[in-house]
């Protein structure tokens, strides 16, 4: 473990803190489409991931999705952070994009080496403005992009986090992700194919322009 803590989090904190984190840490493994944590959980735990990404979602009252942010290598959860620290329930769906890597820190450690640690207290500032940064975008990208401009920087931003230009997924998973009929998706789709920004296959999305 303490390898995989090294690569992805020695440039940030100090050997001692590294040690720690290897001591307290629990490693743990998920496959892609995995819920981490659910709304209403209450959060005993906080993140580090070692590799892949994670999606964070909002659920409205009707229980339909909308993407907040991803999270990526090197990255934690601001509103898993707050739950921990504010003992309250959780207000967001964690689900692996991908297969993932992590180190899941006890609660009780985090005011802790708040006090021990000043790469830790970078950290986690850091850390929030990244996810407020993220959540403004979200906000900008709802309110101001048309659908065919926000569909259009899911799929970059999907291809990014995958590593991969070439998305599997389906006309209902983006709908719901977007939180938008199936109908309007696959209408704008295409629309982006002629525009060739993309390439529609059977089971697939290939992202031409990144």
């Amino acid at each position: 473990m303490t390898n995989k803590l090294d690569i992805s989090f020695g440039y940030l904190f100090e050997e001692e803190l590294i040690k720690e984190i290897a001591k307290v840490g629990v490693a743990k493994t998920f496959s892609a489409e995995t819920t981490i944590i659910e709304i209403g959980d209450y959060i005993k735990w906080m993140p580090l991931l070692l590799s892949g990404a994670i999606k964070i979602l909002r659920e409205d009252e009707k229980g339909e999705e909308l993407i907040l942010y991803y999270l990526e290598k090197g990255d934690t959860c601001a509103m898993t952070l707050s739950c921990c620290l504010g003992q309250t329930k959780s207000k967001i769906r964690a689900i692996a994009e991908t297969d993932i890597e992590l180190i899941m820190l006890p609660k009780e450690k985090m005011t802790e080496w708040l006090s021990n640690y000043k790469s830790w207290q970078s950290f986690i500032l850091q850390s929030y403005h990244n996810r407020v940064d993220e959540l403004l975008e979200a906000v900008d990208t709802i309110a101001f992009l048309k659908m065919d401009e926000r569909l259009f920087k899911y799929l970059k931003d999907k291809a990014m986090v995958n590593q991969n230009d070439e998305l599997t997924t389906t006309h209902k998973q983006i709908s719901e992700d977007l939180h938008t009929s199936r109908v309007v998706i696959s209408r704008l789709l295409k629309k982006l194919e002629n525009e060739h920004k993309i390439q529609l296959f059977r089971n697939s999305i290939k992202i031409l322009e990144l």
